[in-house]
């Protein structure tokens, strides 16, 4: 059996808190773009050109006009259906950023959520955003990354 070689888009998103609001709000961004929604801001990595972290900090930039401090690696997400247009795999990260952001790029608006306003969204997120933004509640509260999943025994 041959298998062809072959691997998932690899795409890098921040959770950006903003550090001088209080609260620590969090940045969505409303896509320009279809899958439409509210979204963390991010995008794919340009190939041989950068990092996964680079391309974190300059989709966050390119989207939110907020240059963006990386704290934290949330998880790996990678489920083959967490993107309708094709299979993607994503670094989540946590950043943190100062101001007000402006939105830019792929993104259509901007929206500054409290942490308590999270749960209230869920029907409009686009991607696997839900699950991502509860393993980023359970993050603030705990300190805890996100669990494993799609492992079997």
């Amino acid at each position: 059996m041959t298998r062809e070689l072959t691997t998932p888009f690899l795409a890098a998103d921040v959770i950006i808190e903003l550090i001088d609001h209080p609260g620590r709000p969090i940045v969505l961004i409303d896509r320009r773009n279809p899958p439409y929604g509210l979204a963390i801001p991010g995008g794919f990595v340009d190939r041989g050109a950068e990092s996964v972290e680079q391309a974190a900090v300059r989709e966050a930039m390119e989207e939110t006009s907020l240059p963006v401090r990386l704290i934290a690696l949330l998880g790996i997400y990678s489920h083959p259906e967490r993107d309708s247009r094709m299979h993607t795999a994503t670094a989540i990260y946590v950043g943190e950023a100062h101001g007000s952001p402006m939105a830019a790029d792929d993104a259509r608006a901007v929206r500054v959520v409290a942490l308590e306003e999270i749960a209230g969204l869920a029907d409009s997120l686009a991607f696997d955003h839900r699950m991502v933004l509860e393993d980023y509640r359970v993050f603030r509260a705990t300190g805890g990354v996100a669990p494993l999943r799609g492992i079997q025994a």
